[in-house]
């Protein structure tokens, strides 16, 4: 055989293996697609998720665990979750649930429903909130959050920082009347812009933590730098009442799957309670 009809089937051998492993890897990801799809629908047949939440199935290739039935993971997203004891004149307070199972064991080929039962060797799960929720609970509408950087460590505490999250020295800011009110009293708001009576805008340090299932904020002292913040005199005879406005204990809020908050931290600008559990048996629709 000649070398030039040598080189011809060379170059056919290879464009044909090229396709070939192009039609499974396509194959593969319209199957771990698809599958990602119908386990969000059947999470959604949860009476507290209102909106198809984000799946990402793990593991390559797909094909081989999703034909077993055993797969290697999955991370869960679901947002706009209602949570309870918020009032209702100041909005609906909604939540983003979030969970990460470990390898499971499932229906082949990824046909998921709300009632199927999944057999998960760990479940890794949280509960975010962002400062307009965190603001609806405490009754202080301009409140924002921040994670501060290390002591001696320039930044905003942000994941160029190194520091993602953290439980103590986490930063509120907001504006409560004077003297400070509990906020149900639609005369003296605990923050307003158009409020005309006395008030203060403050920067607080506080810890968080979980207690009794419940996340629990607890002002420490007012924050005074170096990241940015908000100084203001507060009258010294007010100042332990101001504070006292930054702590709270959150009702109980919901978790997926009923799995228990272990701690509290701040993510961001947003504040989560995190808990994880070692095997467990769970329905999608139970979410």
């Amino acid at each position: 055989m000649s070398r030039p009809v040598v080189r011809k089937s060379l170059v056919v051998a290879v464009a044909v293996v090229v396709v070939a492993a192009v039609a499974a890897l396509l194959a593969d990801v319209a199957t771990a697609i698809r599958s990602e799809h119908r386990l969000s629908v059947a999470i959604a047949e949860s009476p507290r998720v209102p909106y198809d939440p984000e799946v990402t199935l793990a593991g390559f290739p797909f094909l081989t665990q999703a034909g077993d039935g055993r797969y290697s993971g999955v991370t869960i997203a679901a947002k706009g979750v209602e949570l309870p004891g918020c009032e209702p004149q100041r909005g609906v307070c909604r939540a983003e649930l979030g969970a990460t199972l470990g390898s499971f064991d499932g229906p082949e080929w990824g046909r998921f429903s709300g009632s199927d039962v999944l057999h998960t060797s760990s479940i890794t799960a949280y509960t975010r909130l962002d400062a307009v929720t965190l603001a609806r609970f405490m009754r202080i509408t301009d409140l924002t959050l921040s994670t501060p950087a290390p002591d001696g460590k320039a930044g905003g505490g942000g994941p160029q920082d190194g520091v993602v999250s953290r439980s103590e020295g986490v930063v509120l800011t907001g504006t409560v009347a004077l003297p400070p009110s509990d906020g149900l009293d639609p005369r003296n708001p605990p923050s307003a812009s158009d409020y005309d009576g006395p008030k203060v805008k403050v920067s607080v340090a506080v810890d968080l933590s979980v207690t009794d299932g419940a996340l629990r904020i607890r002002a420490t002292d007012f924050y005074t730098g170096p990241e940015r913040h908000v100084a203001a005199d507060v009258p010294p005879g007010m100042r332990a009442a101001v504070l006292e406005r930054f702590s709270m204990t959150l009702p109980r809020l919901p978790m997926a799957w009923g799995v228990e908050p272990e701690r509290a931290e701040s993510f961001g600008g947003d504040i989560q309670l995190v808990g994880a559990s070692g095997p467990a048996v769970v329905r999608p629709d139970e979410f």
